[in-house]
């Protein structure tokens, strides 16, 4: 076993416990994410949240009465040599067995004038979809984390003018039988850059160029950021608030709502 690898489980099951793996469980139970005979494919883009997602799977397979399979997926959308070595050394180190195949992502999203981030991310979704079916998989796991969520809240409500969220778990539309599910939900991303910051490594960040010389997309999620960070001076409360706000919709106040794509206003139950 290499020194990382070590570290890495001895402090998921010891510092950070509490911060790490009680609320990654607490996702899986609470959202039923993970079910008997299920064969998920944990979708690593080589960053910390996902890197860190692959080690709490390695660990809660290990003690779940539930029996399920595991594939480590890596998808390279045409990354830069060195960034590619980075993901496979990491997980090397972090004893992470991936899978990984290439595609095109980069190259047909740098193709498209505007929303490049959002083409970007559908595409992938696309291919890891279809990839993790080939594999006999019927869920993939993405590394979204509790902060994730809360902005997501509000860049729909603040840039586009709809109340919506980022769900644990959701069926696929395109891709019969599949589900997309979000085991780190509960996680805060300060404990996730804790326990990087504790094994001293250097994990993927966005390696796509668009993103590098500033993206709407990026630099509207760090306004976002930088905002909850200033309302949290006054509200501690503020980001729970945010993540609770979404559970506690009261549909006797809104003007409209949409469901199944169809628009229901107040006026129909006046």
């Amino acid at each position: 076993m290499s020194d990382k690898k070590q570290q890495a489980e001895e402090i998921i099951r010891g510092e950070f416990h509490k911060e790490l793996f009680a609320p990654f469980t607490k996702a899986c139970r609470d959202y039923s994410l993970i079910e008997e005979g299920d064969r998920i494919a944990v979708c690593i883009s080589g960053g910390k949240d996902s890197m860190l997602m692959a080690k709490l799977f390695q660990e809660i397979i290990k003690h779940d009465k539930v029996q399920f399979e595991l594939v480590f997926l890596v998808m390279d959308p045409g990354y830069a040599k060195e960034n590619r070595e980075l993901i496979e050394s990491n997980a090397s180190s972090l004893g992470i067995p991936v899978t990984i195949f290439e595609s095109d992502v980069f190259e047909a999203a740098y193709s498209s004038a505007k929303g490049v981030c959002y083409k970007c991310a559908r595409m992938r979704r696309g291919y890891l979809y279809s990839k993790a079916k080939e594999l006999g998989c019927n869920k993939i796991a993405l590394g979204h984390h509790y902060d994730d969520v809360i902005e997501t809240i509000l860049m729909g409500m603040l840039f586009g003018g709809q109340i919506q969220s980022m769900r644990p778990k959701l069926r696929s539309r395109n891709y019969e039988g599949m589900e997309l599910i979000r085991p780190m939900y509960l996680i805060r991303e300060a404990d996730i850059c804790s326990w990087r910051d504790s094994l001293g490594l250097r994990f993927l960040d966005c390696a796509c160029k668009v993103t590098a010389r500033g993206d709407e997309a990026s630099s509207k999620r760090s306004e976002i950021k930088a905002l909850i960070a200033s309302l949290k001076k006054d509200n501690p409360a503020v980001e729970a608030n945010i993540f609770r706000s979404v559970e506690n919709v009261d549909l006797d106040t809104v003007l409209e709502y949409k469901k199944d794509g169809k628009r229901h206003s107040f006026l129909e139950d006046y």
